[in-house]
């Protein structure tokens, strides 16, 4: 590819940036989900108002706008390639009409993508802003546990989807067809790995 190539020099860097974002956006998915939850359990209560609103508040800064950035960009990606460009190179449909199994793989991560960057914003965010929010002031009112387990139910809930929807993203370079059968093996074998890291969060680094 030549420097002089305008479309795919842009293409690469939307992925570069897509990519970069993604991976700070699930990175801290998954320290909120495997280090922060055990951490914050064995904290002691005093300490908490000291330590959250420093920690947490810079996380879920790094957190929301991951996911903003990768949801975007995603979603231009897609309108360029399987939109503008799809269109006349046949990503999108074949000859028949009808949408490819590379496009469908890659709707199905998106749709995911779309289900947690919802959760992001409009769930986990502010539950936990709000949180922040009585610590710093010492309030510790009666609706907060309820709020905490709304937000880590969703949290848990992005955890869990993480799995299939990175697959759908990187399944298009790998299968030709998309596949229902695959998205339940791939789905079932993603919670029972998802599953046994959060068990086994609770146990690490205890011995260090």
């Amino acid at each position: 590819m030549a420097l002089t190539d305008l479309n795919s020099n842009l293409l690469l860097l939307l992925r570069w940036i897509h990519i970069l974002a993604g991976i700070t956006w699930i990175g801290h998915l998954y320290f909120f989900n495997f280090v922060n939850v055990p951490f914050q359990a064995v904290l002691e209560k005093e300490v908490k108002p000291k330590v959250n609103p420093a920690l947490l508040g810079r996380a879920l800064w790094w957190f929301r706008w991951g996911a903003m950035v990768t949801f975007v960009i995603g979603l231009v990606l897609f309108l360029i390639k399987y939109g503008i460009v799809g269109e006349a190179t046949g990503l999108l449909k074949d000859e028949a009409g009808n949408i490819t199994g590379r496009a469908q793989w890659i709707m199905f991560g998106m749709l995911l993508g779309t289900i947690m960057w919802f959760n992001v914003w409009f769930i986990i965010w502010p539950a936990q802003k709000q949180i922040l929010t009585w610590i710093k002031s010492g309030q510790t009112p009666p609706e907060m546990p309820a709020l905490a387990k709304r937000a880590l139910f969703f949290s848990r809930t992005n955890t869990y989807l993480s799995g299939p929807m990175l697959f759908g993203m990187i399944a298009p370079n790998n299968y030709g067809a998309f596949s229902l059968g695959t998205v339940v093996i791939v789905s079932a074998v993603g919670a029972v790995v998802i599953w046994g890291l959060i068990k086994m969060s609770h146990k690490v680094g205890q011995d260090i």
